[in-house]
């Protein structure tokens, strides 16, 4: 449920205030559980969200001591939050059939999560030493995955600054210049935050709490990304000029085209979830863009700002001075545009320029093995039980309730038909074979009729929140369409079954639309069509390697239930639009020195020149996503691991082995049909070889 605070002040506490993390907010008003649970709504004359406290007994009551739990309906109906009698009654104690638990269904308006706390408040205070009591249901989850959430303020942002100042620390050894790009990444980071809460609190987005951890990360992630490039070509020009200024213009130069390139890229990919019906991926895409947005106006900002005002210093102790980068005479051969290269790049630019072919085939073969373990992705959705990672009162009163009760006792399925068909309707719910009971919501023993329309009420045999009672729900609905296509079936269960089964058509819709826009984009960007394709193509094979090597991970290491049905196409759309952002910087360095080298010794200078950079830009992303990982969520753990993988994955094999060496084996065919295209052969092979001797 959403949580106001404040109008002013809007700080990183205050991002929560304007989130939700209500799944039925999430949904499209055409869903059928969406119309459906407005229709509820107006039965009830209430959004409440229902608790359901579980009492549990070391043994068997008597019947007659029942009476003494009466009082404590009156007492949970006075805890905060609660929903005035007047409006809905706490219903129960209500016994099961061995005697040996209660339950009471609690109707709760307001902050679920302060209401959920007193119940449970309330009963730890009133309850006997032999008696476990829990909260469960709709109101417990919400409860217990916002209690997750408490620490994305604070915890997340604070790891995966370390790590990315650990990482820079170890990489650049310098001991000024990890403080530079974090102070670029958190500045970027708190325009942002500034700009979603007013558009959050306006109402004109719907901010939940994984977009704000994803927020979080990929803002710092990117801006320390774009920083890298930057800060890379200036210290580069640093080797070259005395002056800083000169050196900043020069890097400046090399870095805005990459850098604006990358962001608009992302930024346009971001926003292709607009295309979602999902309201929680549809909303994703503008936080995400206007965190780029703002990642790429301070690594082109503020940044050079204060690396022109520190200058050489901000690289101390080992201070780039003119001369630093000069190419050594050369022993033996070498390839072309290696020159000057050293320790593992040099090493990877003789590899691809004496088999090219045998590079790029097993770097391929590599990636489509891995790519295999997509068929066994369970991407079908989670029990809500199973979506914090750590025990929980809510899931533990699950168990409880499916112990002594019917499993989705609680969180009844709703049905609402027209009252023409009313008892054909009811019957056909009693006689589906998932349905423990069902029966009409009635008033003073008077069935409820509203516009022509009854509601009815069906208890599930299974877990409300499981696998098998969204099955359920999908085979009533086809026994009831062939009764009246006009029934419509809602309530829990069917929110779940219908984010599924929206977040599926979702990835289906929006991955064509995302490669798309890409490869206009890097063909604008190369003026070429045939490497864009290329890029394109091997960014998509490294996403199904990630997503089959997480699937293997997932089922066989961590023994996960499955994953949500919005994992594949979150890991798609930052794996896809981060990894263009390593294309970009690899191939617009490449294109810089083929016009200058020719097309295969430009290849293996761009490759030698940015490596470094897109190596510890990749263990610097990879490292903010791995972060998720410390909120207990299993949404996001997910998440974490596959964009992680994915990263080191596309970093240290496609972006280093397999398009380096297949751009090289097809030479200057790849940049068709510009005029790099038609470089004179002659000249071409001329360049490959350069003999250094001493």
């Amino acid at each position: 449920m959403a949580r106001r605070g404040g109008r002013w002040g809007p700080t990183f506490g205050k991002l929560s205030d304007v989130s939700t993390n209500d799944q039925a907010g999430f949904l499209p008003q055409s869903a059928e559980s969406t119309e459906a649970g407005e229709w509820q709504e107006r039965f009830l004359d209430s959004d409440a969200v229902p608790a359901v406290v579980v009492i549990e007994f070391d043994q068997a009551i008597e019947p007659q001591e029942l009476r003494s739990y009466v009082p404590l309906a009156d007492k949970l109906a006075e805890a905060a939050g609660v929903t005035a009698a007047s409006e809905s009654q706490v219903a129960g104690p209500i016994p099961a059939a061995d005697f040996e638990a209660i339950e009471f269904i609690v109707p709760i308006a307001g902050d679920t999560g302060d209401a959920v706390e007193e119940l449970r408040t309330v009963l730890q205070a009133e309850l006997p030493a032999e008696a476990t009591a829990y909260v469960t249901g709709p109101a417990g989850f919400i409860a217990d995955l916002v209690e997750a959430f408490a620490g994305i303020d604070g915890l997340l942002l604070g790891v995966a600054l370390l790590a990315v100042f650990v990482i820079l620390l170890i990489v650049y050894r310098a001991l000024l210049l990890p403080f530079l790009v974090l102070l670029t990444s958190v500045f970027a980071l708190c325009a942002a935050i500034l700009v979603i809460y007013w558009f959050a609190l306006m109402g004109w987005i719907q901010l939940s709490g994984q977009s704000q951890g994803i927020l979080f990360i990929l803002v710092i992630g990117a801006a320390t990304d774009y920083a890298l490039l930057l800060v890379s070509r200036f210290r580069e020009a640093l080797g070259e000029r005395d002056s800083k200024w000169a050196a900043m213009k020069i890097a400046y130069r090399g870095s805005l085209e990459p850098i604006a390139a990358s962001g608009a890229t992302v930024v346009l990919a971001l926003l292709c979830l607009l295309f979602s019906d999902l309201n929680s991926n549809r909303s994703l895409g503008p936080i995400a863009a206007i965190g780029i947005v703002f990642s790429v106006l301070a690594a082109l900002s503020l940044l050079p700002a204060l690396l022109v005002i520190f200058g050489r210093a901000a690289f101390w102790p080992i201070v780039p001075r003119p001369g630093h980068h000069a190419h050594r005479a050369e022993i033996g051969t070498v390839p072309a545009g290696a020159e000057g290269l050293r320790g593992t790049w040099r090493l990877v630019a003789r590899l691809i320029a004496k088999r090219p072919r045998a590079t790029w085939l097993v770097s391929l073969l590599v990636l489509v093995a891995g790519s295999l373990g997509v068929l066994q992705l369970q991407a079908h959705g989670v029990p809500q039980s199973e979506l914090v990672m750590v025990q929980t009162d809510s899931a533990d009163g699950q168990e409880a309730l499916a112990r002594h009760f019917d499993a989705g006792s609680g969180s009844p399925a709703v049905v609402v038909a027209d009252s023409s068909v009313r008892d054909d309707v009811l019957n056909a719910v009693r006689g589906h074979a998932g349905v423990a009971e069902a029966g009409f919501f009635s008033e003073d023993g008077e069935v409820v009729e509203l516009d022509g329309r009854v509601m009815i009420n069906a208890t599930l045999e299974k877990a409300a929140d499981s696998e098998g009672a969204e099955n359920d729900i999908a085979d009533l609905r086809a026994d009831l369409d062939a009764v009246d296509e006009s029934v419509l079936v809602g309530g829990v269960t069917a929110v779940a079954l219908d984010t599924n089964v929206t977040a599926q058509a979702d990835l289906l819709k929006i991955t064509p639309i995302v490669l798309l826009v890409i490869l206009v984009i890097l063909m604008l960007l190369l003026r070429a069509v045939v490497a864009p394709v290329l890029l394109i193509l091997s960014v998509a094979l490294s996403y199904l390697t990630a997503l089959g090597v997480s699937a293997l991970v997932f089922n066989h290491i961590f023994g996960f239930p499955g994953a949500d049905a919005s994992v594949p196409l979150y890991g798609f759309v930052f794996l896809v639009a981060l990894g263009v952002d390593y294309n970009i910087f690899l191939m617009t360095r490449v294109r810089e020195e083929s016009l200058r080298l020719g097309t295969r010794p430009g290849i293996l200078r761009g490759l030698g020149a940015t490596g470094g950079v897109i190596t510890s830009a990749g263990i610097v992303l990879a490292a903010t996503f791995a972060a998720l990982g410390v909120i207990p969520i299993l949404f996001l753990g997910q998440l974490a691991f596959i964009v992680a993988f994915g990263v080191l994955l596309d970093t240290v094999l496609v972006r280093s082995l397999l398009v380096p060496a297949l751009s090289y084996d097809l030479g200057r065919r790849i940049w068709w049909p510009s005029k790099l295209s038609r470089t004179s052969p002659s000249a071409e092979s001329a360049a490959e070889t350069v003999d250094a001797n001493v």
